[in-house]
């Protein structure tokens, strides 16, 4: 299609984490892997193109950092009113912090513009 542009949406998720948890490395890693595999299977059913196009375009995800647990609540609710998908892990309390503990909160996969609208101000972890 010479001098035509064809417009891709590129898709991702995130994985907000909280910086005033000591959390090791693997204990981070591990709960960024409960919010992306909850979000994989939660997109399954209930937005299964936006998953669709997620793993055909490379499956991007960042990790991002959040001050504490109270500022998960306002990025979930905004990511929900733009139709994403999220999911908050707490803690199962074996390891390093006690059961209950919301650790990391996933948005998406959707598309990026839409997941940058709600968490495009947030640092790379």
């Amino acid at each position: 299609m010479e001098g035509r542009l064809i417009a891709m949406t590129s898709y991702k998720m995130v994985i907000l984490a909280r910086k005033d948890l000591d959390l090791s490395k693997g204990k981070l890693a591990a709960q960024a892997g409960h919010a992306a595999v909850d979000c994989v299977l939660k997109a399954q059913k209930y937005a299964k193109e936006e998953l669709a196009e997620w793993l055909e375009n490379g499956a991007m995800k960042a990790v991002l950092k959040v001050a504490s647990e109270a500022d998960f609540y306002p990025l979930k609710q905004a990511a929900e009113r733009a139709g994403l998908t999220t999911a908050l892990i707490k803690d199962a309390g074996h390891t390093e912090i006690p059961a209950g503990t919301v650790t990391v909160l996933g948005i998406g996969p959707g598309p990026a513009s839409v997941v940058d609208k709600v968490t495009g101000h947030l640092s790379l972890l």
